[in-house]
């Protein structure tokens, strides 16, 4: 049996939609995800407690999806159940968001979980090379090698995963907002730019792999881009015909580009 750790946003409802058999839906506290209903809802310092509960219904995959914000921990709030794990659970919080979701990876694999990637249990959420617009790109491979750099360069500082480019330079980089801030932020200068998202080098592709979506369609069409660049294999696109949609309305394109060796 499948059970969904979720965080918030629309990936959740994605990846539940995708089973022949519901899943067990179980929501970090605070974190609900959008359009689909929690089964369960936990805190971390009960974490122990709801592997139990799980290996009880008879869970034995475990998918992490949806937006997380570093939670914070009460001490006085671990049960006896995660007491043996708060020494690890520490640490793995300690390490940045990376080092956070591999930390939790660890802690379900040791319990005898196996890790199953949102793409794993939903494979129609990453799109095929190609372009799937209307308009197609051009010269643009100039800003996806300067993306790919730039991702490099951020994915070993754990920041992002998304840059604005336009030919050589660098106009933002994504924070912690996120892409859709990122956008949402840019100014004038950035008209006639590519947004370029791919995973970070390295990173663990079962869990946080970026996400595009309506929302990141509407933000590039307002901040007058050109299109949008993603790895190929990489990055997860939520509702696509939405996305394509709007972009093809505003005459930009999508580029799922393999990435160059």
């Amino acid at each position: 049996m499948l059970a969904l750790i979720t965080g918030r946003g629309r990936l959740p409802r994605a990846v539940a939609e995708a089973q022949e058999t519901p899943p067990l839906v179980c929501s970090l506290q605070g974190h609900a995800p959008e359009g689909l209903a929690s089964d369960l809802t936990f805190r971390l310092e009960r974490l122990g407690s709801l592997m139990r509960d799980l290996r009880r219904r008879g869970v034995d995959r475990v998918c992490l999806c949806g937006g997380v914000d570093r939670p914070e921990i009460r001490p006085l709030a671990f049960d006896w159940a995660t007491l043996a794990m708060v020494p690890r659970l520490l640490r793995a919080l300690g390490r940045g968001d990376d080092g956070a979701l591999r930390g939790a990876i660890a802690m379900f694999e040791a319990q005898g979980f196996r890790i199953v990637a949102a793409h794993e249990a939903a494979p129609t959420l990453l799109p095929d090379p190609g372009v799937p617009t209307a308009a197609a790109p051009a010269a643009a491979e100039t800003e996806a090698r300067k993306g790919d750099r730039v991702i490099e360069e951020m994915g070993r500082a754990d920041l992002g995963q998304a840059a604005v480019i336009r030919g050589d330079t660098i106009v933002a980089r994504e924070s912690e907002a996120g892409t859709d801030a990122l956008l949402r932020g840019l100014g004038p200068n950035a008209a006639g730019a590519v947004l370029y998202k791919a995973p970070k080098p390295g990173q663990d592709r079962r869990v946080d792999l970026p996400t595009i979506g309506p929302e990141t369609a509407a933000g590039a069409v307002a901040a007058g881009l050109r299109g949008i660049v993603i790895e190929a294999g990489g990055v997860i696109v939520l509702e696509r015909d939405e996305v394509i949609r709007r972009l093809d309305a505003a005459g930009l394109w999508l580029w799922v580009r393999e990435r160059s060796t």
